[in-house]
């Protein structure tokens, strides 16, 4: 894949980009700052950049507000986020994106290259990826929410599977059922959470928005 990375660690930034070369991709360019990264992005249209939360000048959410600008500018750049941090409200935004190509990994993933690279493949071939660690911390606020009291411990497992970004394929697979008792799960999750048909909005989505708290 061809790559532009953002990183304002500089021991980091050159040890990943070892690493993505070594695993066959192009990293087209390997900047500190969000605004150096908005540029790169335009220039090269990479297929996903990869980049931290907090970087200069501020170091508070720099590199997550420039993610969530390239997912609008350049919805077919897949987006790839790495923080010790977890932005509650950037972090929401990117999980109940519909378009796919998305991620958000805690650094501590980065230590285990299988994970980080299986994330980057997905978010490169149009899934999504969340670290499930960020998953758990944006529902500690929620597990007051009554219409989530209704569904029973597998719904609930299933519904954190597609809050880390699982297809239904995927969710069969981690939990070692059929495809077809997933989507029994997702139907039913919809039907508890009150989740119509409406036209124009997808019910996925819905769901995991009602599951954060949003």
């Amino acid at each position: 894949m061809r790559l532009v990375l953002a990183e304002d660690s500089t021991l980091l930034r050159e040890g990943l980009v070892r690493l993505l070369a070594e695993e066959g991709h192009e990293v087209l360019a390997a900047v500190g700052d969000a605004a150096a990264l908005l540029s790169a992005t335009a220039a090269y249209r990479p297929d996903v950049i990869v980049t931290d939360v907090r970087m200069p000048p501020t170091h508070t959410d720099e590199g997550l507000r420039a993610a969530l600008e390239i997912r609008a500018r350049f919805p077919e750049v897949g987006v790839l986020v790495l923080s010790q941090y977890v932005e509650k409200r950037y972090a929401t935004e990117l999980i109940t994106d519909d378009g796919g190509r998305v991620g958000y990994l805690l650094k501590d993933r980065v230590a285990q290259v299988g994970e980080f690279l299986d994330a980057l493949t997905r978010v490169g071939e149009g899934g999504a990826a969340f670290d499930p660690e960020v998953v758990r911390r944006l529902l500690a606020r929620t597990t007051h929410s009554d219409p989530l009291g209704r569904l029973t411990a597998r719904e609930r497992e299933v519904l954190d599977l597609m809050a880390q970004g699982h297809t239904n394929a995927g969710i069969a697979g981690q939990l070692y059922v059929s495809l077809s008792a997933v989507e029994k799960h997702v139907n039913a999750i919809f039907d508890k959470l009150e989740l119509s048909h409406t036209s124009g909005y997808s019910r996925r989505v819905l769901a995991v928005l009602r599951y954060l708290g949003s």
